[in-house]
């Protein structure tokens, strides 16, 4: 099974969107474009990673392949669209 220490960034320019790259080669792959779109890099975690981790928003499969391919993955926020339906089903309390 294909394992990879993997570093995953957030940005600071733009909610929920994160940039995962293989730990030893750090930041290089990535291009000097997308690094100003994104901002900074702030490290979240720094992991193992297999094909068969469950992550929350990222098929590990297809992170590990685009970081072999590319050198990174960049996780997109969600479209508004799903995020509004999750607040619509998020049950909340009236106060009077």
């Amino acid at each position: 099974m294909r394992k990879m220490l993997c570093e995953i960034f957030k940005s600071p320019l733009k909610d929920e969107m994160y940039l995962y790259i293989d730990k030893r080669r750090g930041l290089e792959d990535v291009p000097e474009a997308l690094l100003e779109r994104f901002g900074r890099p702030v490290s979240v975690v720094t992991m193992i990673l297999t094909e068969d981790k469950a992550l929350a928003r990222a098929d590990a499969r297809k992170v590990i392949a685009a970081i072999d391919e590319q050198g990174f993955y960049l996780q997109m926020p969600p479209a508004k669209e799903d995020y509004l339906l999750d607040l619509y089903r998020t049950p909340t309390q009236a106060k009077y």
